[in-house]
């Protein structure tokens, strides 16, 4: 059984950072490509960040030079590093693989000074 979990989240300042991380488990972490997205109130969910499994990414031009994605295939971990954040990224952020089949529970990101 896939299982995603995310940790990370939390309460930041505006210009602050934070680091998200999702433990994968199973064998989808090491055929599949791993993305995270993030859901404001009354929003679509979005792509915030890709990655293959052999490190190419992609980001949403809304987060681009801020949030940098990564993988350690080692650990089956992906993460998220948010840098320089603003209220606007306000939002629950899901960890999926690449397109999206399988979801983690979410992990709250709160901007707000």
């Amino acid at each position: 059984q896939v299982q995603l979990v995310e940790s990370g989240g939390g309460l930041v300042q505006p210009g602050g950072s934070l680091r998200l991380s999702c433990a994968a488990s199973g064998s989808i972490f090491s055929i599949n490509a791993m993305g995270w997205y993030r859901q404001a109130p009354g929003k679509q969910r979005e792509l915030v960040a890709a990655i293959t499994t052999g490190g190419s990414t992609n980001y949403a031009d809304s987060v681009k030079g801020r949030f940098t994605i990564s993988r350690d295939n080692a650990k089956n971990t992906v993460y998220l590093q948010m840098n320089n954040l603003k209220p606007e990224d306000t939002a629950v952020y899901y960890c999926s693989d690449y397109p999206p089949d399988y979801w983690g529970q979410g992990t709250q990101v709160t901007v707000s000074s």
